[in-house]
């Protein structure tokens, strides 16, 4: 059973909002709403989230994905639908289960910290604990348990305005941590913090992970941070989940102009991975190796492949050997068997044009480069071709 799910939930501000809802749902734009005194801030947003997941809310200011953050924990009343936790529908319990929840099962971590500047470290770590009643003694132990696993062993009796922007940010995971709330909402919560500082936090991020196998819904505007930390991604624009997939899924396929448009800067090579691109294994049957032989089985592919990688490897760890071979990298699984190959062609295809300036050696140093680049070329052409002719150009 997924740990949270979110059905049709629609959250409408300004005059008579269950006739907004009704409008959305006969085809009504936001837009139309809008000149009547009505802002629809999310409209039909349904998804899952499985035990363990970092889900991500990915969009511009404007597109609610706050204001859908503030419907999975209470903190907004939806318009219309419901949010399920744990098969409990949060939207049907009274104002004191609601609080009881939001006290002991769901934790959050804000964007600006909202630490007590009168509490040190360790008594803002343990306040989540205080607000349960846990005794004192108990809530300071796994305090200081959550503060160590956060990288602040050392700081428990420091003033919060004594610690740099990232320090702070980590007591405010700390503080989530300490009460093992089943699911974390992370509402922008590293977007104040500086580039360096941001990534060295997601990172921590993910290391905990690791280990504590939390459920967590991050919301961010930045989508190489969604691509970073997301199992699953929701792209947000104007009130509406425009696509729901896996960063491969959102890279490789994205649902629109608008989703292609984000992207289109992102660095695909250490987001995709081998599992995601790779073809086919019987694609490679038949081929030659560099002295000519033919490759009749997936061993004897996995013998000529210039490397063999696992599903999950980055596919910047492709470049060098599609670089110096022709024939395809091998995928296999924990087995060693082969599940797939990752032809210079296809690596080629995804990372798109221009490649000399992205991946010296591929596209340009050798003659069978070359020919590919130009393949990919030709077929990215006759696929525009394809569209224009099915849309009556």
């Amino acid at each position: 059973m997924s740990r949270l799910q979110a059905e049709g939930l629609y959250k409408v501000f300004g005059r008579r909002p269950g006739e907004a809802v009704k409008k959305l749902e006969s085809g009504s734009d936001r837009d139309e709403l809008r000149a009547e005194g009505t802002t629809a801030a999310v409209i039909d947003a349904s998804f899952s989230v499985e035990p363990g997941q970092i889900f991500v809310v990915m969009g511009l200011s404007g597109s609610g994905k706050s204001t859908l953050l503030r419907m999975l924990n209470g903190l907004l009343d939806p318009t219309a639908g419901r949010v399920l936790f744990d098969g409990q529908d949060l939207t049907a319990l009274s104002p004191k289960d609601l609080r009881d929840v939001r006290a002991k099962k769901i934790s959050m971590v804000f964007q600006h910290f909202a630490l007590f500047p009168h509490r040190s470290v360790l008594e803002n770590a343990a306040y989540g604990l205080e607000v349960q009643g846990v005794p004192r003694a108990e809530r300071e132990k796994r305090a200081h348990e959550a503060l160590e696993m956060a990288g602040l062993k050392g700081w428990e009796k420091s003033w919060p305005d004594e610690l740099s922007g990232g320090m702070q940010q980590r007591v405010g995971l700390a503080r989530a941590l300490a009460t093992d709330a089943d699911l974390l909402l992370m509402d922008e919560s590293f977007s104040a913090l500086d580039p360096l500082i941001r990534r060295d936090m997601q990172d921590q991020l993910l290391s905990l992970q690791k280990t504590l196998k939390k459920t967590i819904v991050f919301i961010t505007h930045d989508l190489n941070e969604a691509m970073r930390l997301g199992d699953n991604i929701a792209v947000m624009r104007d009130g509406r989940i425009v696509q729901l997939g896996t960063a491969e899924d959102i890279l490789v396929t994205p649902a629109n102009d608008y989703v292609a448009s984000f992207t289109q800067d992102v660095d695909r090579s250490r987001v995709l991975t081998a599992g995601a691109i790779m073809a086919e294994p019987h694609t490679a049957i038949g081929t030659q190796d560099e002295s000519g032989k033919e490759l009749r089985t997936p061993q004897d592919v996995i013998a000529a492949a210039p490397a063999t990688v696992s599903a999950d490897t980055p596919i910047i760890e492709l470049f060098t050997p599609c670089s110096t071979s022709a024939v395809p990298v091998a995928v296999t699984d924990a087995k060693g068997s082969l599940i797939g190959v990752v032809p210079r062609s296809r690596l080629l295809a995804v990372l798109g044009e221009p490649m000399e300036p992205t991946v010296p050696g591929l596209a340009g140093d050798t003659e069978a480069g070359q020919q590919d680049a130009k393949n990919v070329k030709a077929g990215r052409q006759d696929a525009k071709n394809v569209k224009k002719v099915s849309a009556g150009a």
